[in-house]
């Protein structure tokens, strides 16, 4: 119970200071903020790590050399 009051009253606040945010920002330089930027119980979306062999580990760290970058590695990061 003392959970979901918390969330609530996140919520309310999270909501005041987006709004006070969005009046005192520049809109040519910033991004509207939304009510989850300030709300410590929201969620965000975690990016899963990339993985790749060994190899293109030695590629980087000892060899000094940039590894190839395959489609499937660009799909991920963009």
């Amino acid at each position: 119970m003392l959970e979901g009051r918390q969330r609530h009253d996140w919520s309310i606040a999270s909501s005041c200071l987006s709004v006070v945010a969005n009046l005192h920002r520049d809109p040519k330089r910033t991004r509207s903020f939304k009510p989850s930027d300030f709300d410590p119980f929201a969620h965000h979306a975690r990016q899963r790590p990339i993985t790749v062999p060994v190899s293109v580990l030695k590629d980087v760290f000892i060899d000094g050399r940039l590894p190839a970058v395959t489609p499937a590695v660009a799909k991920e990061d963009g």
